[in-house]
């Protein structure tokens, strides 16, 4: 166990090094500072023809326009996909159901499959028509935290910028040179990066596998094995840097070609969360103050260390069910140890745990174990860090903004009516507009995922796709709603959510929880940049150091615990107690 706590603090050690590093580049590039792509981005700017200053319903606008575009093309891609070049499996259309589902998700951020990738969506689709949208998707949560930014940092100007040039330079500058050096780096350590058909190759021992059906026993003897090729690396980087998800393959992270090794996998973990700890220090310069920054990732930092220390605890435990077998479940040089259900032997217990506190902290998805074999409580966090709206640093812009918002503004609030005074942060009044979008933000995400997973618990189209009785189906149908409600895409796979029913059902609340967000978070932008800024007086309160960094977390646990606590008893608390029956 403590090799796990050296992992974790060396990990963070990192982290924060290079999240120091990256916001302050960040800072530069929106800041108008950094310019060397400039033969690139200038033509850019001439062929989108509007690169004013626009209110916040502009940008809003420019917002949807240019997601509601990429939910068609990528819609309508994946039907005539059969006719299009670089599908060397001659993979056809897909269902309707499925096919706006996956736009949605992708476009979204969110990138939940609820189907087989690689027997499913041919080359050419996983590239033009998915990756295309990890860049963009990941764009958007970026220009939509500056655009907050700016409305904390303007005075009395009532605009917040320029949505194009925004998404211009989040991609060009930030996410492009990345996932280069992301990719690169994976290529070297073996994952691929061809477009070869896939490969039949012959089995060192044939297998013979016997299925009785009515009956009758068939015998059927294997003697080669399909291996699937395709450009994994160059997805693979982008669906980390951007917090996607979406993997090339359908055991995502768990397969050897999109994380082969140890490296890897350490890589991987970090890229997920580097963008997103990053704004935290770019937030802190563009606002002029760093111990603004330095709080809110002092917040995240500490949530998340408990949490995942709670997950990796819950693994390395193992489970109870077979205290009483007397199987030796303890680490040692033979055996990996703990719950290895579900798990890939050269990550185990801890680097397993590690990574699903990680994709859930950020609203990534990837997976390199399966949830759906976490113990109870294990399942737990992963669950909860997600129904805390992900902003335990959150997706690439999106944690933070919800960070903002949820819970900064909403913690100022609380606190001003504490003491008496009308709340402000950072010299801006927080007013009963801005509360009522913040209201609005705080309520829209758990009705999605509770009204959801009531409804899909008491119909039939609902519970036709569940595996597993009891406590644990809900556990399922309650992470798939979570997961899609908050942008994160990983899942319980114990449910089938490949119906139309969960398909349009998950769709519809994937696009309500990503722009029922946006919409109130650039309304409050615009609100805020439209008002002068209060000069700091003793009857201020700071909004950092230790006393509002315990006020946040309070915030952050008892909105979340409120909110979801009883939806949890009925799940995985339920089913870790059945567990000592």
């Amino acid at each position: 166990m403590i090799i796990a706590y050296i992992d974790l603090v060396v990990f963070l050690v990192v982290l924060t090094f290079l999240s120091i590093v990256l916001g302050r580049y960040i800072a530069l590039v929106f800041n108008g500072r950094v310019s060397y792509l400039s033969f690139i981005e200038r033509p850019l700017y001439k062929l989108i023809g509007n690169t004013g200053e626009m209110k916040w319903g502009q940008y809003a606008k420019g917002i949807m326009l240019f997601n509601i575009i990429g939910i068609v093309f990528v819609f309508i891609f994946q039907l005539i996909q059969g006719a299009l070049p670089l599908n060397p499996q001659h993979l056809g259309a897909t269902t309707l159901d499925l096919a706006l589902n996956t736009a949605i998700s992708f476009v979204s951020n969110t990138n939940w499959q609820s189907y087989t990738p690689e027997t499913t969506l041919s080359y050419l689709t996983q590239m033009l028509a998915l990756a295309v949208q990890n860049f963009l998707s990941a764009a958007t949560g970026v220009a939509v935290l500056i655009a907050l930014i700016r409305g904390f940092v303007a005075v009395e100007k009532g605009t917040i910028g320029n949505v194009w040039e925004d998404l211009v330079k989040s991609t060009l500058y930030i996410l492009l040179p990345l996932s280069l050096i992301l990719g690169f780096a994976l290529v070297k350590l073996g994952v691929p990066q061809n477009f070869n058909n896939y490969q039949d190759v012959q089995l060192i021992n044939p297998q013979v596998v016997s299925v009785t059906v009515d009956g009758k026993t068939t015998t059927n003897r294997f003697t080669t094995q399909t291996i699937p090729m395709g450009p994994v690396a160059s997805q693979e980087a982008i669906k980390m840097i951007g917090t996607n998800g979406g993997g090339f393959f359908n055991a995502n992270s768990a397969h050897p070609y999109e994380n082969p090794n140890a490296i890897s996998n350490w890589l991987e973990m970090l890229a997920i969360l580097l963008i997103p700890g990053s704004l935290c220090f770019a937030f802190g310069r563009m606002v002029g103050d760093k111990r603004q920054g330095y709080t809110l990732y002092a917040v995240m930092t500490i949530v998340f260390i408990i949490l995942a220390i709670g997950v990796m605890l819950a693994e390395f435990n193992g489970n109870p069910a077979f205290y009483h077998l007397s199987i030796d479940g303890v680490m040692n040089l033979l055996q990996s140890g703990g719950n290895m259900e579900g798990k890939e032997v050269r990550f185990g217990v801890f680097g397993s745990g590690l990574f699903a506190a990680v994709t859930t902290a950020a609203s990534c998805g990837a997976v390199n174990a399966m949830h759906d074999s976490l113990m109870p409580l294990g399942g737990l966090v992963p669950l909860f860090l997600m129904q805390l709206s992900e902003v335990i640093y959150g997706g690439v812009g999106s944690g933070l903004y919800g960070m903002l918002i949820f819970f900064a503004v909403l913690s100022v609030f609380i606190a001003g009516l504490m003491i008496g005074r009308t709340p402000e942060y950072l010299g801006k009044k927080i007013e009963s507009f801005e509360m009522k979008m913040v209201a609005l933000v705080i309520l829209v995400v758990p009705l999605l995922v509770l009204l959801g997973t009531a409804i899909s618990v008491v119909i039939a189209p609902g519970l036709v796709g569940m595996s597993n009785p009891s406590a644990h189906g809900l556990s399922e149908v309650l992470y798939a709603f979570t997961s899609a409600a908050n942008n994160n895409g990983s899942a319980f796979a114990g449910l089938n959510a490949n119906t139309p029913y969960y398909n349009l059902m998950l769709g519809f609340t994937i696009f309500v929880g990503r722009y029922g967000v946006i919409i109130p978070v650039l309304a409050i932008a615009g609100s805020l940049a439209s008002k002068k800024r209060l000069n700091v007086t003793s009857g201020t309160m700071p909004t950092h150091g230790l006393l509002f960094i315990g006020i946040l977390i309070g915030v952050i646990i008892i909105v979340g615990a409120l909110t979801y606590v009883p939806a949890l008893a009925l799940g995985p608390i339920v089913e870790h107690l059945i567990l000592f029956k």
